[in-house]
């Protein structure tokens, strides 16, 4: 793996071989163990209506924030566009926009690969006053063969960097020489959640085009569902799948600081 080519290709461009170049792993986990609850059994979510955790669709909603969330999930499951909107409607929904958080579509992340400055397109972020704090990617059906994680990593390790910056040149703070970034990547309304671990070494590897010294495991979660077969085509739509899904939100908030 460390004789692989390396180039400044932009987060976007990222693929599997630049996760080998770099000596990046994923390693799926369960519940108990990725999200560190005690049993197998996971909390259920807070939501801020109700009705959307029990309602199989906008008809019967009783409020039009109810009709606006549930309706934008039908959207996700035929129009690849309507992701980013339900994510954000999504993660509102779950509380992680409160006060001191924004949700941001489409923001470039600034870095350095291989001696030259790209940039990491995010799909979807929420950012404090600290900077990056949680990634979302969608995997887009039009790119099938083509997996959404590499992407993720690249937005990670990029933000990790910027953030980095700006605890230097704003608030005059060292620089952290770790910090784990967490991730979702979306297929339609289905997520895989992601506990990123980006370091200095990392950083410095990717700015030099090198392969580092110490293996960076990305552990990662998907949500057990009734129909896993069924996952990519269903998503959050059926009510059973979209308490699991929105169980799994809810305890997942922990890692987003």
């Amino acid at each position: 793996m460390a004789d692989l080519i390396r180039s400044a290709r932009s987060g976007s461009d990222w693929m599997e071989n630049d996760l080998h170049a770099y000596r990046i792993r994923i390693e799926y986990q369960d519940a108990a163990t990725f999200f560190q609850i005690p049993g197998p059994g996971l909390p259920g979510p807070v939501v801020r209506h109700p009705a959307v955790l029990t309602l199989p669709g906008p008809a019967a909603a009783p409020d039009e924030d109810a009709y606006h969330f549930l309706r934008v999930l039908d959207m996700t499951m035929v129009d690849d566009s309507a992701v980013d909107d339900f994510a954000v409607l999504l993660l509102k929904e779950l509380g992680y926009l409160p006060i001191g958080r924004v949700s941001r579509m489409r923001l470039d992340i600034r870095f350095v690969i291989c001696g030259e400055e790209r940039y990491a397109d995010t799909d979807v972020c929420v950012i404090d006053d600290h900077g990056i704090i949680l990634l979302v990617q969608e995997h887009k059906r039009r790119e099938e063969t083509r997996s959404p994680v590499p992407q993720l990593v690249a937005q990670a390790i990029a933000a990790f960097h910027s953030n980095n910056r700006q605890r230097e040149q704003i608030f005059g703070l060292p620089p952290l020489p770790s910090k784990v970034v967490p991730g979702i990547t979306m297929q339609g309304s289905a997520p895989t959640f992601f506990k990123v671990p980006v370091s200095q070494e990392l950083v410095e590897a990717v700015m030099g085009g090198v392969y580092p010294a110490t293996e960076t495991i990305v552990y990662a979660h998907l949500p057990t569902i009734p129909r896993p077969a069924e996952r990519w085509n269903e998503g959050m739509t059926p009510v059973d799948n979209r308490l699991i899904i929105m169980s799994c939100y809810e305890v997942f908030k922990q890692s987003v600081n």
